[in-house]
């Protein structure tokens, strides 16, 4: 869609001049006078507004606030025969974007015009940023405070409006669902659907006709033709939750419909063209994936035109109370429980604690504790999460044998067989550590499976 200018000068012909200029690549509106910018207050807002200084009912320095107070977002350029430095520092105290003097070159005017309208349209994502945020989030947007996540949050405003493929890397309960939310949200792409798929919850002979769809007959229980996601994610986007998880022989043919933008239904003779941006996300490293064959070389590259990855909570500590907090406070909206805060004890744990599962389970952690929390405060004795308590232990989480790190990296290993039900294969995959330095540490650490 163009963006919008309005141009305020009362000389017919310099006016036509502008609209020659600017018409190859925006909607062009005209006002002859400051009475007729104030008609067009009552249409719909512009992108950008040339104004001219000399107007026969007013003076273009005057209208730039009123400009300002109805249009807030909209940019202005001011437009001069006469101009001064000190009138040229005057607009930009009264919130003009820049200040162009008469006579000027048509190409120079374009490149000032398409400036302005970019700053806008920056300015109106960072906004909607913000909103996305919090309504995907629940508010939550000091997950974002911690500096590499800050970084996270500039390369999606960066590649957002673009359709290139993304690879979101990253532990589960990360995030990488939500940077897929936020990519869509930000995209030209969000009055469209965005459509989710986890490979690694379907069954291997099930998901390619999910994937592509399939027509009537082309499988058992085939008894009508099939809607393929990338179909319905039509002009908007398709996230591939899990993608190392995929069969890889149905990766070849994934590769294949990224490559033509063509997908044939299961059982069809003919393909029809596809137009749905593609997000995809692995909690595997992908250099791992790829030599344990998991995941297709050729399929990475071009899967992975951009790459963001979502850092462990245990490596953005500065993130957990804030986080914390405001799990809290929804939660306790939510059930009704006059609860404010966390006791000192409770915010020692909840520091401690390495989280193998990462937002996901603080998440969980903090629900819980809500409901069972009996006092205005959540306590240590609220969270299941353990304490490190080690051989030789004198007080709850310190010991004279450990370091603190020692005993919180104990802490993560024991939390993450609890929840493996003591297999040590699969907590060293998810401690993204060697089995046989799991086998070091249960021992060092005195541990008992």
């Amino acid at each position: 869609m163009k963006g919008k200018v309005l141009i305020v000068d009362d000389q017919e012909d310099l006016r036509g001049l502008l609209r020659l200029v600017l018409e190859r690549e925006f909607d062009v509106a005209e006002a002859e006078s400051g009475a007729a910018l104030h008609k067009a207050f009552q249409q719909e807002q512009p992108d950008v507004v040339v104004l001219d200084v000399v107007l026969p009912d007013a003076n273009g320095l005057e209208l730039l606030p009123q400009i300002k107070r109805r249009w807030p977002d909209t940019e202005v350029l001011v437009l001069t025969g006469h101009g001064t430095f000190q009138m040229a520092v005057e607009a930009t105290k009264l919130g003009a974007y820049n200040f162009i003097s008469k006579p000027f070159e048509n190409e120079k005017l374009l490149i000032d015009v398409r400036r302005a309208y970019e700053h806008r349209r920056q300015g109106e994502e960072n906004v909607r940023l913000r909103d996305v945020i919090g309504k995907i989030s629940g508010n939550l947007s000091p997950i974002f405070g911690s500096p590499v996540m800050q970084e996270v949050v500039r390369t999606v405003e960066r590649i957002a409006p673009s359709d290139v493929t993304v690879l979101i890397t990253g532990e589960s309960g990360t995030g990488k669902e939500i940077i897929a939310d936020l990519l869509h949200a930000m995209s030209h792409r969000r009055s469209g659907r965005i459509i989710k798929i986890n490979c690694a919850a379907l069954p291997r002979e099930l998901i390619e006709s999910e994937l592509f769809g399939a027509v009537k007959g082309a499988y058992t229980g085939a008894h009508t033709d099939r809607e393929g996601l990338f179909r319905q994610a039509e002009g908007g986007t398709l996230f591939l939750d899990e993608i190392s998880e995929m069969p890889v022989d149905t990766q070849s043919k994934l590769l294949r419909v990224l490559q033509d933008q063509e997908v044939r239904p299961v059982g069809g003779k003919t393909s029809y063209k596809t137009n749905c941006r593609v997000i995809a996300a692995t909690n595997r490293k992908p250099e791992d994936a790829i030599k344990e064959g998991k995941l297709r070389e050729d399929l990475y590259y071009r899967i992975s035109t951009i790459s963001v990855h979502l850092p462990p909570l245990r490596e953005r500590r500065e993130d957990i109370m804030p986080l914390a907090n405001a799990f809290l406070k929804r939660f306790a909206a939510q059930a009704k429980r006059p609860i404010t805060g966390f006791t000192p004890a409770a915010i020692e744990r909840l520091m401690a604690f390495d989280w193998p599962g990462n937002v996901r389970q603080l998440q969980n952690e903090v629900q819980r504790a809500v409901l069972l929390c009996e006092g205005p405060l959540v306590d240590a004795a609220d969270l299941s999460i353990t304490a490190v308590k080690v051989p030789g232990a004198t007080t709850e989480g310190q010991d004279t044998n450990f370091t603190l790190l020692e005993a919180v990296e104990r802490n993560a290993i024991i939390q993450m067989l609890k929840e493996t039900g003591g297999n040590k294969l699969e907590a060293a995959r998810r401690l993204g550590i060697g089995r046989q330095t799991l086998y070091n540490k249960i021992k060092a650490y005195a541990i008992e499976v």
